[in-house]
């Protein structure tokens, strides 16, 4: 029997007010879901995909305008309600136009309560790959608990455990990231980090500063690779992207494109590779479709209103700036 989904992601997502100036200018806001893996989520699935969503949000409008919106996108949402605490939010400031600052009002929100309970009911009937973010380890003990549980209980299980570093220094210190982290990987199957965060899992402490010299990624990398990971995912930005495997290292350049929105850049690239491979692509083939991703997302506004189903990723393809089809 196949499992329920293709993927299953947990995590807190939060109602993100942007503004295009500077906040304390006041003007207008608009409304939109943030989190790490809700992006992955709306990602993957409108790439083919069968996708859960799990997480807890207040009893409240915004957590009813979170599930609103991912069940819109066709993921099943499995949550609970927390009466005493409320959805989290996001202040989105973009300062300048290079520039966005984030301002979080998310301490104690219900989000940080994800439970072991929680990841029962995420895991029920299965799934392909289990697809998870530092950002939620580092929202309170309990949910670290579940980070850890989830992660625990999807490899003997014989999930595939995606795990991406997502290191947010306004959440908690690299120091603390590693200690929560570093554990993760004999579960992970797949590790997905930016260049500057492989050594707050690397197993090796003299890489815990950083490992953003290619030399200390190779190494970084053999270490992750020794630990039992599969596949070590380094993301670049706009220098593209490379996968470390026991067959080697695989590059790909990102798309050139336009940069309007770098936010969800990330989760965008993730979600296209994670399709790709659910779809049974190589490596070549994950990594072109992540960069494919990743360049709708900072071509277009938001965190991933802007994300290609499959029938459009063929418009970056072969684009030319500027360009409309007819």
């Amino acid at each position: 029997m196949s499992p329920a989904v293709d993927l299953v992601t947990v995590g807190e997502s939060m109602v993100s007010l942007r503004t295009g100036g500077p906040i304390s200018a006041g003007g207008c806001l608009s409304m939109h879901v943030a989190g790490a893996e809700s992006n992955v989520a709306v990602g993957t699935a409108r790439l083919g995909q069968r996708v859960r969503w799990a997480g807890v949000v207040g009893s409240d409008p915004h957590g009813e305008f979170i599930l609103r919106q991912l069940r819109g996108e066709g993921i099943d949402v499995r949550h609970r309600e927390d009466a005493a605490r409320s959805t989290g939010v996001m202040f989105l400031e973009q300062r300048t136009a290079d520039v966005t600052r984030a301002y979080y009002y998310r301490s104690a929100s219900a989000g940080s309560t994800l439970s072991c309970e929680d990841v029962d009911v995420a895991l029920q009937g299965g799934a392909r790959v289990l697809h998870l973010t530092g950002i939620t380890a580092a929202l309170s003990p309990k949910a670290r608990e579940a980070v850890e549980y989830a992660a625990h209980r999807a490899k003997s299980e014989g999930t595939l455990v995606s795990l991406d570093v997502n290191y947010r220094s306004k959440l908690w210190s690299r120091e603390e990231a590693r200690a929560a982290l570093a554990p993760l990987v004999p579960y992970a199957s797949i590790l997905i980090a930016s260049d500057d965060e492989l050594g707050l899992v690397a197993p090796d402490p003299d890489f815990a500063v950083s490992a953003r010299n290619s030399s200390e990624e190779v190494l970084a990398a053999k270490q992750l690779l020794d630990a039992g990971v599969r596949e070590v995912v380094v993301k670049r930005g706009a220098a593209g992207a490379g996968v470390h495997t026991a067959d080697g290292r695989h590059e790909a350049p990102a798309v050139p494109v336009t940069s309007i929105d770098t936010v969800g850049a990330g989760d965008a690239f993730t979600a296209g590779y994670l399709s790709a491979l659910l779809d049974g692509e190589d490596v070549a083939g994950r990594l072109r479709r992540g960069a494919l991703a990743g360049a709708f997302a900072v071509s277009t506004a938001g965190d991933w209103e802007g994300l290609p189903r499959t029938g459009e990723l063929a418009l970056l393809g072969n684009h030319v700036a500027g360009s409309t089809q007819r």
